[in-house]
């Protein structure tokens, strides 16, 4: 009987892991989250339609399946959350992960028991476990929908702090539950002491990996992939030995781990992230299929019109409350607010944990609670995950928040090194090229590429030329790039069109367009002149997009207009300066006393970071 079970497995697991792959192609074919795909495919291969996947196809596994696909989904979203992106919104992210959080479980909590009729224990259950929007849909979005430093980093550390401490409250509501607990004052210990579990757990771990990955020779032939392999152990480690000690400490311990360890000086950190990253493809398809396949279309048809209005009150009423609480200030534009506001879409740690729990509710007699929780849950997650999931995009362009693209045609080593440049300054790159060499090459290391031919009217506007900034022609053929020069020109009209011109005699046709001409010969010999006559700039200016940044900036801020540099000066980051003025098409050193006036554009020199905090002051719809 085993047998037989084990040979029906093989398919299914198969099947999955399958249809998730294409579920990512997808997703990169229609820039749509590809959590969208997954939803749909699990539904499609349920029981209420196929009948392939459903409760019983695992067996008991499932929870314990989920659980370390979970450990490993949210581990990876933990690595990647570095400090400095943190620095990008540091005020606002906390309150979004306290006051924001409050806002969330205390509301839902009083929409599910008014409008569904629940009681309060199991409303507070529900509410809890919607707090959390998670990074198994939130890293999806970000994924196809480019958005500035700030707004990623606030969306992320959300997700990857409230699926923790989500995950947490909701069991420790479960237990009081379970145990007639009802005194919210008793509840807190128990949320400190799980959360306390998974920190000292998760900092061990992180702590012996870090002396493993440093100190310890892991092979020299084979370091990469052993490293790879002791971080993925480490990572279910963590949670194993944390929610032994205490249910679902293990979350708490695998995010402490995988932040710490992102935030440390490993090695072979690339390695790993790329790693952990094909992994938590194949963990997220999985999970999220066989959880949608769980779901009963009876359990949403007794819920109907009322669970659709608690997902309305989730999504439009409560998410912009919280999020234009928590993002007072200027720091984010009213479009961000509300990208933000309208993108939360609920994910796997809800649908997860739901399901352990109505298990258990069931075994304990309570099969109206368990329907009514999965249901609610799953509903949520289905509104949120379809309409915001798959409209990110749309809302990300109606409001006019995606950065303005910088195209370069040409993915040549020329235009590789210059999209690494522009895009460690946190720009909106997009490669064109044709060559399909040149177009793997660009996709190995990570850039966005648009095949085809950059001299068609049609490719570039495909690539979004119709909402790019600058134009680069940056390939070794002068012809292509004055054609390109021309096209942008006439068809797009950018702020900005740049080319890389091989021959110094064609110089003049560039300019007569209007075009920013670079001749690579006269470039090198400056370069090497400069190198020569002022060593300490050049090798200063080496590290532009690393340790340091030179940008230029119109000036909008009314708080500006009218200023003196002395008093704007005292207003920036220590690291930082104001070098230049540029005014009526005249560039000059300005001094203390020179008065800024609407339009003026200044270059701002200093530290990487300085610089951006510097930039978003100045100009603060950047």
């Amino acid at each position: 009987m085993a047998a037989e079970s084990g040979a029906n497995l093989i398919p299914i697991v198969a099947a999955i892991i399958g249809i998730g792959v294409v579920a990512q192609v997808l997703a990169d074919r229609f820039q749509v989250p590809s959590v969208v795909f997954l939803i749909a495919a699990g539904i499609i291969l349920g029981p209420e339609m196929l009948g392939i996947v459903g409760p019983d196809s695992f067996g008991n596994a499932l929870g314990a399946i989920v659980g370390l696909s979970v450990a490993i989904i949210v581990f990876e979203g933990a690595f990647h959350l570095h400090i400095d992106k943190l620095r990008e919104a540091p005020k606002e992210t906390v309150k979004l992960v306290t006051i924001g959080a409050a806002i969330a479980f205390v509301g839902t909590s009083v929409a599910v028991h008014f409008l569904l009729g629940a009681q309060w224990d199991v409303a507070f259950l529900i509410g809890a476990l919607l707090v959390a929007t998670g990074p198994t849909v939130v890293t999806p979005i970000l994924a196809v929908v480019p958005t500035r430093d700030r707004v990623e980093a606030a969306l992320e550390t959300e997700g990857i702090v409230n699926d923790v401490t989500a995950a947490i409250l909701a069991i420790v509501i479960f237990e009081a539950i379970r145990v007639g607990l009802d005194d919210p004052v008793a509840l807190v210990p128990l949320f400190a002491e799980r959360l306390g579990i998974g920190v000292v757990v998760g900092g061990v771990v992180a702590a012996i990996l870090f002396y493993a990955l440093r100190y310890i020779d892991l092979s020299p032939g084979n370091a990469p992939r052993n490293a790879r392999l002791l971080v993925l152990a480490g990572a279910l480690v963590a949670y194993g030995a944390a929610d032994t000690i205490a249910t679902e400490a293990g979350i708490a311990a695998v995010a402490t781990a995988g932040i710490l360890l992102g935030n440390l000086d490993v090695p072979y950190e690339e390695d790993i992230s790329a790693f952990k990253g094909d992994i938590t493809l194949i963990v997220l398809s999985f999970v999220f299929i066989a959880l949608a396949a769980l779901l009963r279309f009876d359990i949403l048809r007794t819920i109907g019109l009322r669970g659709l209005l608690v997902a309305g009150v989730v999504a439009l009423v409560l998410r912009p409350i919280l999020v234009f609480v928590s993002a007072t200030g200027d720091r984010f534009t009213t479009g961000e607010k509300w990208f933000m506001s309208l993108v939360g879409p609920r994910g796997i740690i809800p649908a997860s944990v739901a399901t352990l729990f109505a298990i258990e509710l069931r075994s304990a007699g309570q099969p109206g609670s368990a329907d009514l929780l999965v249901g609610t849950v799953f509903l949520v997650i289905l509104v949120t995950v379809v309409l915001e999931g798959g409209f990110a995009r749309q809302i990300a362009e109606y409001l006019d928040i995606i950065p303005m693209r910088i195209l370069i045609i040409g993915g040549g080593r020329v235009g590789r090194t210059l999209a690494e440049r522009l895009e460690g300054r946190g720009e909106n790159v997009v490669i064109v090229e044709k060559r399909e060499e040149n177009v793997e090459n660009a996709r190995n290391a990570g850039f966005t590429v648009h095949q085809g031919d950059g001299t068609d009217t049609d490719v570039l506007r495909s690539a979004g030329a119709e909402n790019a900034r600058i134009v680069v022609g940056a390939t070794g053929d002068d012809d292509v790039n004055l054609l390109v020069s021309q096209l942008a020109r006439s068809k797009f009209d950018p702020e900005t069109i740049l080319s890389r011109v091989n021959q110094p005699d064609n110089t003049e046709a560039f300019e007569e367009l209007g075009v920013r001409a670079i001749s690579a010969s006269l470039a090198t010999a400056q370069a090497m002149d400069n190198y020569i006559e002022r060593p300490s700039m050049m090798d200063w200016m080496g590290e532009i997009g690393h340790s340091g940044d030179i940008q230029e900036i119109e000036v909008t801020a009314e708080k500006l207009i009218g200023k003196t540099i002395d008093e704007i000066g005292d207003r920036l980051p220590d690291d930082c300066l104001i070098a230049l003025v540029q005014r009526n098409g005249e560039t000059q050193v300005p001094d203390s006393d020179l008065t800024l006036e609407r339009g003026d554009r200044i270059t701002i020199i200093g530290g990487r970071e300085e610089v951006r905090e510097a930039i978003e002051f100045v100009h603060p719809d950047m």
